[in-house]
C-alpha cells in the first residue's frame, strides 16, 4: 500500500494502523508527505530463535557499553535519521519525528540506547502494542553498538512476555540474528494473537543499566 497523498495522521491513527499491519514512511527527510506501507512479506525476529554469535556474546557480557532504555528518544531518532555511508537519504522526516515523539510521551514508543564513555553511540526505537513490538530503525557510530542494542531489546521482550518482534523488512544485519520473512496472511494472524495479549516493557527498571550477562541469560 503506497499512497503519496498527504495524510493527516494522528498518534491514535498510527496505533490503529500498526494493529492492522501497516506503518508509515516518508520519501526522505525533506518531503513532508507520509504514505502507508504494507509489505507482501513481513520481516519478523523469532523471539525463541534469536541467534547471538559468540563474539557478540562476549562483547555484550563484557559490558564495555552502557545500555539504557527510554532515556533519550530525541537522540536515538536523530541518530537513526542521520545520513549513512550506504545511503544519504532517510525516510524519517519531521512529521514522523513528531508522531513517534508523541507515542513516546504516551508510553507506546520506546528506545534502547547504547553509550560509550557517556556518549550515545547506538540505539534503536520502536512501538509497543499489546505483546507485539514493532522495530522502526536503529543506528550506530561505533562498531557493534546497534547489535548490542538489539540483544538487549530481545532480552527485554522475552523477559516481558512479548510474542512478536516485527522488523518490517529483512536486512543482512537482521538475518544474522535469525530474522525471517513470513507471508502477509501469516503475519496478520500472528499480529492479532500478539496484540490480544498483555506484555510488560517495564519488566526491568528503565533508568538502571541492565548487565550484559543478565540480558544474555534472558535469551
Amino acid at each position: 500500500m503506497h499512497d503519496a497523498d498527504r495524510v493527516d495522521i494522528t498518534p491514535e491513527i498510527l496505533l490503529k494502523a500498526y494493529a492492522a499491519g501497516i506503518f508509515p514512511m516518508a520519501e526522505d527527510a525533506d518531503d513532508p508527505t507520509i504514505y502507508w506501507v504494507e509489505p507482501k512479506a513481513r520481516g519478523i525476529l523469532p523471539l525463541d530463535g534469536f541467534h547471538v554469535a559468540k563474539r557478540l556474546a562476549r562483547t555484550v557480557r563484557a559490558d564495555g557499553f552502557t545500555v539504557k532504555v527510554d532515556q533519550d528518544f530525541d537522540g536515538v531518532i536523530a541518530g537513526c535519521a542521520a545520513p549513512r555511508r550506504d545511503a544519504q537519504r532517510t525516510w524519517i522526516n519531521g512529521r514522523i519525528r513528531e508522531l513517534y515523539g508523541a507515542l513516546f510521551d504516551a508510553g507506546h514508543a520506546h528506545t534502547v540506547e547504547v553509550y560509550l564513555d557517556g556518549r550515545l553511540v547506538g540505539g534503536l526505537y520502536g512501538v509497543s502494542l499489546g505483546a507485539a513490538f514493532f522495530g522502526e530503525s536503529m543506528f550506530h557510530t561505533v562498531r557493534d553498538a546497534s547489535k548490542v542494542a538489539l540483544v538487549h531489546l530481545v532480552a527485554r521482550l522475552r523477559a516481558g512476555g512479548y510474542r512478536l518482534a516485527d522488523t518490517q523488512f529483512i536486512t543482512d544485519h537482521l538475518a544474522q540474528f535469525g530474522a525471517e520473512e513470513v507471508p502477509r496472511h501469516v503475519y496478520k494472524r500472528r499480529l492479532a494473537e500478539a496484540i490480544a495479549h498483555p506484555a510488560d516493557w517495564d519488566v526491568w527498571p528503565l533508568d538502571v543499566p541492565i548487565p550484559g550477562a543478565k540480558a544474555l541469560a534472558a535469551l
